[in-house]
């Protein structure tokens, strides 16, 4: 399968951040060479967004870099204009799409495997249509005509546990127990929302376990994240929030995240009585 433009400006980034720390240069000195700004220098090297490399910058940074070679040139120019491609499955809905929404979608449909903690909300791969239309028209910063487009792209990314072209995204989410309390849409979109949860934990490339409200304190407090793991490349944090979408890659990021985690799924439920709760939460609604 060929690789997604996602992977590509992954690909890309990772390769001018090691020209650049190969040279000894900041990031603040590739900024001022190439007459931008240092947050748009960040997003090249981690892939988020969509920063276009021009010919005229790939042909600057090469000279930055010290690379003269033909060949070596050609390879870096192929690099930015595949990272630049308009082949994602999400094109089609782009006008809809929120800052920020659009590199997440590029790393899930890139991943290998995602593991979240959701204190608030249903995990969006998770998510029915109904239930996604509700939560989507409570955000102010939606547009009423874009909600229907919102809806569709989070079915098509529930797509990605079922996929048959390579192995599905294997999920594994946690969610708080007041998710499954707080009524989203009414009973009946609840309910329905509640029995899709079961019939997903069902299949083989998703784990959900619950924590219980009992549970008191625990690291996951702060708010949702994922982690996601990818075949050849580090994982990545990200961690939505009302001041915006982070995407983290350091290692020591990456392992704190991780850690808090593996805190959160020794004291949740297991699947099986995870899924007892499920059901039991299911019956009592009318």
């Amino acid at each position: 399968m060929a690789q997604s433009t996602a992977a590509s400006r992954r690909q890309l980034g990772a390769e001018l951040a090691r020209l650049r720390r190969s040279r000894g240069l900041k990031a603040a000195d590739v900024a001022k060479h190439l007459g931008c700004s240092e947050t748009r220098i960040s997003r090249l090297e981690n892939g988020t967004g969509r920063p276009k490399l021009k010919d005229g910058e790939v042909t600057a940074l090469c000279e930055l870099f010290g690379i003269s070679e033909d060949h070596q040139i050609a390879a870096l120019r192929n690099l930015a204009t595949e990272a630049t491609q308009q082949n994602a499955w999400w094109d089609g809905f782009r006008q809809a799409l929120p800052s920020g929404l659009e590199p997440l979608l590029g790393f899930e449909t890139d991943a290998r495997a995602e593991r979240a903690w959701e204190p608030n909300l249903v995990h969006g791969l998770l998510q029915t249509p109904a239930y996604a239309r509700e939560i989507l028209a409570a955000w102010p910063s939606n547009r009423a005509l874009d909600i229907e487009d919102l809806v569709r792209v989070r079915e098509k990314r529930a797509e990605l546990l079922t996929r048959d072209d390579r192995a599905p995204l294997e999920l594994w989410v946690i969610l708080d127990e007041t998710v499954i309390r707080r009524p989203i849409g009414g009973a009946g979109v609840m309910r329905d929302q509640i029995g899709h949860l079961i019939d997903m934990a069902a299949l083989p490339s998703v784990t959900l376990q619950l924590m219980p409200v009992s549970k008191g304190a625990h690291p996951g407090l702060g708010g949702a994240f994922s982690i996601l793991e990818f075949e050849e490349a580090a994982p990545v944090v990200y961690v939505d929030s009302p001041a915006g979408n982070l995407f983290l890659d350091r290692t020591h990021d990456v392992r704190q995240f991780a850690t808090s985690l593996d805190l959160l799924r020794a004291r949740a439920l297991d699947p099986d009585d995870s899924t007892a709760l499920l059901r039991d939460a299911a019956r009592e609604k009318p």
